[in-house]
């Protein structure tokens, strides 16, 4: 793949310092109410915290949220900053690469970082999928006599890539004819996702990277009172909701989302709200402060492919970052490759050849969860965690974008 069909960066002196997010929480559950700009907000303060960065050090805001899930929308990127308690001075940005907005978030962090725009950026994905709404996109002009409404739901109608017509599930059912994949691959592919996610629960590894979130206000001296405020029942959320034990056989039982097809419910990528949060910051910075950042960010690949095959985005993209980068597959110990479709998933294995036992090892999106713009960032700082956790060096996050694309992020393990 030549550099006119691929978009890359090579972030040489950037490093992802820390991350934390919040737990990720079923479609309309108990984070169903809160604005993701409150979302948002916990979090950057959560890793500021963590990370020992102060918020006066951080010279830009770059943070991703793709639906329109509140009426203050436009100023999301602006009020994580200043209620986060960087400077006022500092400017804030809205990224937007559907799925794969969280890995450019680190791209555009660390190209700034590399431009001298800043030594720190705050990076932040956060998303209401609950919050999507009721929509209208022809009623400014009024309504005229027997005219359909036209109110739809934005979500649903945003899952469909008008241009083929084809649905994000119908891009799943594509690869599977293509590669041979079958209803009984996709299921026990999803079992194991459940299974690995329990565990990592049940043994505190998903823990470490999750701030507990509590009913809470975020005060702003000379500005109005944010804050999150949870239903009356739930005095605190700590743990992801969605993964649960899920053998094979239930699985089974479930009915496809097209008749014939592979996918379902429990084998796709589950609804869920959450948000998560990193500091970026560069080489002279992480040694000046004597910081033990997470991992250096290496390398981003994004491509284009065809829209009807869009879930297989993510191996042309590890391709070319591959390439880019001078190392192979096998110098690879760990992949994070979004769970969009078990499906889709699968079918990007097969056409790498990649050994599953280092794939998502911690479960994936189809038992935790795939809040749009805040999943790139997840990924990266559990691979990153996980990295460490096994002395490994290498580790490549990945993510199928719609309307045709695939990203992926080349990270190191400073101590391997």
């Amino acid at each position: 793949m030549t550099a006119a069909t691929n978009s890359f960066s090579a972030p040489l002196n950037a490093w992802l310092v820390d991350g934390v997010r919040t737990p990720l929480v079923d479609y309309c559950g108990a984070l169903g109410h809160v604005s993701p700009t409150d979302m948002g907000i916990k979090v950057a303060r959560a890793v500021l915290e963590k990370s020992g960065v102060p918020a006066t050090d951080v010279g830009s805001v770059i943070t991703g949220s793709m639906a329109q899930a509140d009426f203050d929308a436009y100023v999301l990127p602006r009020h994580i900053g200043l209620y986060a308690g960087v400077p006022l001075e500092v400017p804030s940005i809205l990224v937007q690469r559907i799925c794969g907005t969280g890995f450019e978030l680190f791209r555009q962090a660390a190209d700034q970082i590399a431009l001298g725009y800043t030594d720190v950026a705050l990076v932040v994905g956060t998303e209401s999928m609950t919050r999507n709404p009721i929509a209208a996109y022809t009623h400014r002009t009024g309504f005229k006599l027997g005219a359909p409404v036209e109110f739809k739901d934005f979500l649903m109608e945003a899952l469909i890539d008008t241009a083929g017509p084809v649905t994000m599930i119908e891009t799943a059912e594509n690869l599977a004819k293509k590669y041979g994949i079958t209803r009984e691959d996709v299921d026990a592919y999803a079992s194991q996702s459940f299974a690995r996610a329990l565990k990592a629960q049940e043994d505190g590894f998903l823990a470490g990277e999750i701030v507990p979130v509590t009913s809470e206000k975020f005060e702003l001296e000379g500005y109005a009172t944010r804050g999150i405020t949870l239903p009356r029942k739930v005095a605190q959320l700590d743990r992801d909701t969605h993964p649960r034990p899920s053998p094979v056989e239930a699985l089974a039982g479930l009915r496809t989302v097209y008749p014939g097809g592979v996918q379902t419910a429990g084998n796709s990528s589950a609804l869920v709200d959450g948000a998560v949060g990193a500091v970026v910051a560069s080489d002279a910075y992480v040694q000046q402060r004597g910081l033990k950042p997470l991992a250096r960010l290496r390398g981003v690949a994004a491509v284009g492919v065809a829209p009807e095959y869009m879930g297989i985005g993510p191996a042309p993209a590890i391709r070319a970052l591959l390439a880019r980068t001078g190392l192979t597959l096998d110098d690879i110990g760990l992949f994070e490759i979004n769970e969009a479709q078990g499906a889709q998933t699968l079918a990007v294995g097969r056409e790498l050849g990649l050994d599953l036992n280092k794939l998502n090892v911690n479960g994936g999106a189809i038992a935790l969860g795939h809040p749009l713009a805040a999943t790139g960032v997840r990924l990266t700082v559990t691979l990153a965690r996980e990295l460490r956790r096994r002395g490994l060096r290498y580790g490549i996050s990945s993510a199928c974008v719609g309307g045709g694309q695939g990203i992926a992020l080349l990270i190191e393990n400073p101590d391997a």
